[in-house]
């Protein structure tokens, strides 16, 4: 099996994101207050407006919900889509690659927050949050029971008035309330599991996993099958019935996926960032890169960066 790959792509801090994406930080600022990495959250509606363009691929620090109490919110995650409405639950997980557009009309609650506010100093280093939809690789959307929503909406709002009057004077409360309002979650997300896996389904997400964790080293399909014990071809038939792509088409998007976020995150030259994503031909790397963006590397860079 693979060793984890080092993750070269760094992470956004909140105040960095603001600064690049909103046409009015300061108005951003008195909503986000101090150490706004740790914990902070917000109205959806006062948040929303005031991004004017779209954030490209990005990574953040810290977890993200966001909880849609009318309209609808839009989110791309990894290499998926998806859209949620009221009694919903998006949740854009510490290190995952996200994206949005501005533009959608809602109110409901944004809360971001990082996993040291739940642990607490006394913590160990290595130490998890125990939330087992923070780690899951699937479907980031949690379908909320109407009376659990009802419980999900009260601790938001409290929240959002513990924060706003206080800020993070009183970690203690904070965090007591963010981990009943993980817990529900936590209840609602094993209840809205959906049936057992097929086993296509399984070898596609044991097949993300290693993707994800060895992309920077490893792009052929073969190795991928040599790792689950499967055939090339046993995992292509999988892959595309699950997914509706080729294991091929899948890691390509990956590796693309990667530099979008160096592009954006960094200021490698265009061969760096082809070597940080596994591929040292900096002209084959620009050939993939606009097969699936239409753009060369330097012109999405150009797209994202402010005038």
């Amino acid at each position: 099996m693979p060793a984890a790959a080092s993750n070269a792509i760094k992470t956004y801090r909140m105040m960095e994101y603001v600064r690049r994406f909103t046409a009015e930080p300061a108005a951003v600022q008195q909503l986000v207050l101090a150490d706004p990495g740790q914990f902070f959250i917000v109205a959806v509606e006062q948040l929303y407006p005031l991004f004017t363009q779209a954030v490209p691929p990005s990574r953040a620090t810290g977890h993200s919900l966001v909880y849609v109490t009318s309209g609808q919110a839009r989110m791309s995650i990894g290499n998926d889509s998806y859209t949620v409405g009221p009694h919903e639950m998006l949740i854009a997980r510490a290190g995952q690659v996200y994206s949005f557009e501005p533009g959608d009309m809602n109110t409901g609650f944004v809360c971001h927050f990082h996993d040291a506010i739940l642990l607490g100093q006394a913590a160990p280093a290595d130490a998890q949050v125990p939330f087992d939809f923070l780690h899951f690789w699937g479907r980031p959307v949690i379908e909320l029971p109407a009376q659990t929503a009802e419980f999900v909406g009260q601790l938001l709002h409290r929240l959002l008035v513990e924060y706003t009057t206080h800020g993070l004077t009183y970690p203690a409360v904070v965090r007591a309330y963010l981990l009943a309002l993980l817990h529900e979650l936590n209840r609602a997300h094993s209840t809205d599991e959906p049936a057992p896996l097929t086993a296509a389904a399984a070898l596609t997400n044991h097949f993300k996993h290693l993707v994800a964790s060895s992309l920077k080293t490893t792009h052929r399909v073969r190795d991928y099958a040599e790792w689950l014990n499967i055939s090339p071809n046993h995992l292509s038939k999988c892959v595309r019935r699950v997914t509706g792509k080729s294991p091929a088409r899948w890691i390509e998007e990956s590796i693309v996926l990667e530099a979008k976020v160096l592009l954006f995150q960094s200021k490698w030259s265009v061969g760096e960032v082809g070597a940080a994503v596994g591929i040292e031909d900096a002209s084959y790397f620009s050939r993939l890169f606009r097969k699936h963006t239409g753009l060369t590397p330097l012109a999405f860079r150009k797209r994202h960066t402010p005038s």
